[in-house]
């Protein structure tokens, strides 16, 4: 059976702003069955940065699994706002990230971007995987 919606969770982790830098990724089904699971450390960056990072690796990976919904959930409202269109993009570096993103969401019918709370499960789960990948386990 294919799969027709995956939910993305993603965290950007920076330690100082900017700093060393990591992402953590969380792909999940429509039951709630883990798809993937990802963390890595991505070099000196800055926060904001890092989280639209997660979201391109996260829409690399979703691709995998299913061409038709995915429902992503960041706890970046900064992100979310901007990729909604709500805010403006000022910053160019962002503005490349925000294009990677923009692009990788052709490969699928409808892409969604949601604004959750830090205290959210996954979310939580998705925060530990990047300090896991900036720290060690």
């Amino acid at each position: 059976m294919a799969i027709t919606a995956v939910y993305l969770y993603t965290d950007g982790a920076c330690s100082k702003n900017p700093g060393p830098g990591s992402i953590g990724v969380l792909l999940l089904d429509n039951s709630g069955n883990e798809l993937e699971i990802f963390k890595e450390p991505i070099g000196h960056t800055t926060n904001n940065r890092a989280e639209y990072r997660a979201l391109i690796k996260g829409l690399d990976l979703a691709a995998k699994h299913c061409r038709h919904t995915v429902y992503c959930y960041l706890d970046s409202e900064l992100v979310v706002k901007q990729l909604n269109g709500v805010f403006r993009l000022k910053n160019d570096e962002l503005r490349d990230l925000f294009h990677k993103v923009k692009d990788l969401e052709r490969a699928f019918r409808r892409v969604e971007y949601n604004h959750v709370a830090r205290e959210n499960s996954n979310i939580r789960r998705v925060d530990r995987l990047a300090q896991e990948a900036l720290t060690g386990p």
